[in-house]
């Protein structure tokens, strides 16, 4: 166990953002940009706002501010507000090698991220939870256990900016962060690392905004690589890429896993969190919580929304929105999460240029049924439906085409005991907005809406 002491110590080079004028790129339609627009305008910055989307598409958000001195550039970019400003603020969902980060870059403006903004000025013990999978329900648990003990603050990529928190943050209390890998890309040139980072399971994704498979990970990576002699690194043991990470930290390494671990009692079902439960708690024994403190955390614990939650149960069938997994991965585990040939799963969408053999496998042994939608939706059909399996009864394959044709399937199909399981192992982007619209609309489909 170690003593909780001040936040840490990283370049303020961008502390001062009183009278500067800040370019926010990228609003948004879900808070990505609204509350480091605020914060900015708050700290007496002059602040543009720029989004190439229109503002009808972004009226929610645009409604949000008002009130609040910014301007908006909205429905296309104005060169100048990249080349003039005095400071750009990315949305992570823009990747390095945008026109305009090239263009800023060039005029030797500075460019700067809202995550870095709160870390810089953070006065608490920060953990930092990254993966692949699981990092959300990770850092939720982990927030759960921690406030036992400790004032616990939960943000970053788990939804919520906490650069309004600041001022009542005291020393004392800890942060738990998720960290994307967009985020820590942007965080390397302020070689900061948390002083207890999490790595859950690792494997490739967002191969279009790295631009490689090496790239992803070396930002993933960046968790770990700052960290020193007094810090913490808990490494998922079961997952053999991140075990593997310990080679590039300088911390104290733990390695976490639930074959020689003491269960928990979780709601959630599935292995993986249990996983997800067994590497918060390796967190959060760090600083003193207990095994029966952290169960007792979890007691009650379930889980976040688009993550196996349970929408509905209606005549003996439970129907688990799984939104999140957008990679095939996280759709084999949610498989697995279940008995064998209970489940009917709905499999597919936009095609992120990821190998789907493993998922088409998992399918064959283990589904009831697969119910195939979206760009990738005939591959994967075509993949399990040829596929050899030594049981006596592979998956059953529809070509549904889309999620309404898919639900009206599942109906006529699920019997007591089944499970109708979303957990597509595809991104959602060519048929919904993102994975929170396709899991809004599962659900509403499955409560009969």
């Amino acid at each position: 166990m170690i003593g909780v002491m001040s936040g840490p110590s990283v370049a303020r080079d961008m502390t001062a953002v009183r009278g500067k004028r800040v370019t926010v790129f990228g609003l948004g339609r879900f808070g990505g940009g609204i509350a480091v627009a605020r914060w900015l305008a708050e700290q007496g910055a002059s602040v543009t706002v720029t989004d190439k989307q229109t503002a009808d598409k972004l009226a929610d958000s645009v409604r949000q501010l008002e009130g609040v001195p910014v301007t908006f550039h909205l429905g296309a970019h104005v060169e100048e507000d990249f080349t003039q400003a005095e400071l750009i603020v990315a949305s992570p969902a823009i990747p390095p090698h945008n026109e305009y980060l090239k263009k800023a870059a060039a005029a030797g403006v500075p460019i700067t991220s809202e995550i870095r903004l709160f870390i810089e000025r953070c006065p608490c013990k920060i953990f930092g939870v990254t993966g692949t999978k699981g990092k959300s329900t990770t850092s939720a648990m982990l927030g759960e256990m921690l406030r036992r003990r400790f004032k616990v603050w939960v943000g970053g990529n788990i939804g919520k900016s906490l650069l309004a928190d600041l001022e009542p943050m005291e020393p004392g209390d800890l942060v738990v962060l998720e960290l994307s890998s967009f985020m820590l890309e942007r965080l390397a040139p302020m070689r900061w690392s948390p002083h207890v980072a999490v790595v859950t399971m690792i494997s490739s994704d967002h191969l279009d905004w790295h631009g490689s498979a090496e790239a992803y990970l070396s930002a993933k990576k960046n968790i770990l690589r700052f960290q020193r002699a007094d810090d913490f690194a808990i490494l998922n043991g079961d997952n053999p890429a991140a075990a593997s990470w310990a080679a590039e930290t300088s911390a104290s390494v733990i390695r976490y896993g639930v074959d020689r671990a003491k269960p928990f009692e979780l709601i959630v079902p599935g292995k993986h969190n249990q996983l997800n439960a067994q590497g918060a708690f390796a967190a959060a024994e760090v600083v003193g919580v207990s095994w029966e403190d952290a169960q007792e955390a979890l007691r009650n614990f379930k889980g976040l929304p688009h993550r196996l939650q349970l929408v509905r149960e209606a005549n003996g069938v439970r129907y688990f929105n799984d939104s999140i997994a957008t990679v095939p991965d996280a759709a084999v585990a949610a498989l697995e999460s279940f008995p064998p040939k209970k489940v009917v799963q709905i499999v597919g969408g936009y095609d992120k240029g990821l190998p789907l053999t493993p998922l088409c496998n998992a399918l064959v042994e283990r589904a009831k049924a697969a119910l195939c939608i979206g760009a990738t939706g005939n591959r994967i059909a075509d993949a399990t439906g040829t596929a050899v399996s030594p049981m006596a009864s592979a998956a059953a394959v529809y070509r549904c085409g889309d999620l309404v044709t898919a639900m009206k399937m599942a109906r006529q199909i699920a019997g007591p005991g089944d499970v109708v399981l979303l957990s597509p192992g595809c991104a959602s982007y060519d048929q919904f907005e993102n994975f929170e619209k396709r899991g809004e609309a599962f659900a509403e489909l499955a409560r009969g809406a």
